[in-house]
């Protein structure tokens, strides 16, 4: 396959989303500028059953790539998943192989929204067709490439200890697994989100040792809210692929101003000489909530259709602004006394009774035709009625 070396391309591919890359720019740009083919991957551990906004940060790069003409991997950690990236505060909780594999059925289909996956195209590869075969004696001799002060300076290793927490040995194999990753596929780079630089760092420090090679390392710019927290599954706060173009049209929505910018720049294709003229808009004063409809409906646009997203935003300004209802509203079927808490797990508008718990403490859970709040987390329906389930979630209950 021929290789794009325009100029104008490869640069904006070095900026745009990009937070830090290793060895350093120059570095890059010669790679890529030099016409030679590149393998870059990306691995992704299934601890969730849905691709979401941050990894598409990535796929979007990789995409880029891929359009430059360079040979692309996505890799499935199918392995390190039952291991788990270590938290800086707790220890995760295992997951089994099945878990894991059931977690990552649908990755390839999401992902294909932004990589070509046909023949010639990506590859889709799973770590554990090296990792699950390894031996006590290599885990050994691999394992002597890295140095106990190398890993103990992990930030959220610091962290542990500050707080007198444990970290265990397992926790500590985590890197190397990732960075053996590199080694077997013998690639030219690897890209992540910037939280995951020093795993990549070390199959950098790895393939060097190994293979002689020195691979790049893009870490892209995180969805972070004001707090500077990353939004994703362990936040809760995520948008995922799985989102119904309402859902998302919502959740862009209740984003704070100041993600506007960064919002444009990682998840949508808009152009930077536009959000460009969109910085100068904010500046001027233009009301952040039209320019926050338009970053809504280009994020919407990307996972569904334009004509989805001109719908969602219909939607929204109906139930929202005018204090009327989504065309859409989710509906379930109960019997006289059936608790309203379960009822709405059974939809799937809220996660677990807890969180429908919290919700009424917050006094965020209503009878939509009456408007009266509903107070006790376990309250029973009588009759048919819709009720207002946090800001943007409707439940219609049919009583049988």
């Amino acid at each position: 396959m021929k290789i794009d070396t325009n100029i104008k391309k490869i640069d904006e591919f070095l900026t745009r989303a990009v937070e830090h890359i290793y060895p350093n720019e120059d570095f890059l740009r010669k790679k890529l500028l030099s016409g030679e083919r590149q393998t870059v991957y990306l691995g992704i551990d299934p601890t969730g059953p849905t691709l979401h906004m941050g990894h598409a940060v990535v796929l979007k790069k990789l995409r880029d790539l891929q359009r430059l003409g360079h040979k692309i991997i996505l890799l499935i950690g199918d392995f390190t998943a039952t291991i788990g990236d270590p938290d800086k505060l707790s220890v995760r909780k295992p997951l089994t192989r099945k878990e894991v594999l059931n977690n990552a059925k649908y990755y390839k289909k999401q992902a294909s929204r932004f990589l070509n996956f046909g023949w010639g195209g990506a590859e889709l590869k799973y770590n554990s067709k090296w990792l699950a075969s390894l031996s006590f004696e290599d885990l050994l001799k691999l394992s002597s490439h890295l140095t106990y002060s190398q890993v103990i300076k992990r930030s959220m290793f610091q962290e542990r200890i500050k707080e007198d927490r444990d970290i265990y040995l397992n926790e500590f194999m985590y890197p190397l697994m990732q960075g053996y990753d590199s080694v077997v596929m013998n690639v030219d780079g690897e890209i992540g989100g910037n939280d995951q630089v020093y795993n990549m760092l070390v199959g950098r420090d790895l393939i060097k040792k190994i293979n002689n090679k020195e691979k790049f390392v893009i870490g892209t710019k995180l969805l972070v809210d004001p707090t500077g927290v990353k939004m994703g599954k362990t936040t809760g706060n995520m948008i995922t692929m799985q989102d119904n173009a309402s859902d998302i049209f919502g959740k862009v929505m209740s984003w704070p101003d100041s993600m506007l910018l960064l919002g444009f720049e990682l998840c949508t294709d808009v152009s930077m000489e536009e959000i460009e003229k969109i910085k100068q808009q904010i500046l001027a004063g233009v009301n952040p909530r039209d320019l926050k409809v338009h970053l809504a409906k280009e994020i919407v646009t990307i996972y569904h259709s334009r004509a989805e997203a001109d719908k969602a935003e219909a939607d929204f300004v109906k139930t929202f602004k005018e204090g009327g209802l989504p065309e859409k509203i989710d509906e379930v079927s109960a019997a006289n006394g059936e608790l309203l808490s379960e009822l709405s797990v059974k939809a799937g508008l809220v996660k677990s009774k807890g969180e429908f718990r919290r919700l009424v403490l917050e006094g965020a859970v209503a009878n939509q035709e009456t408007g009266d709040k509903i107070s006790d987390p376990n309250w029973k329906v009588i009759s048919t009625a819709i009720f207002k389930i946090g800001k943007r979630r409707f439940l219609k209950v049919v009583i049988k």
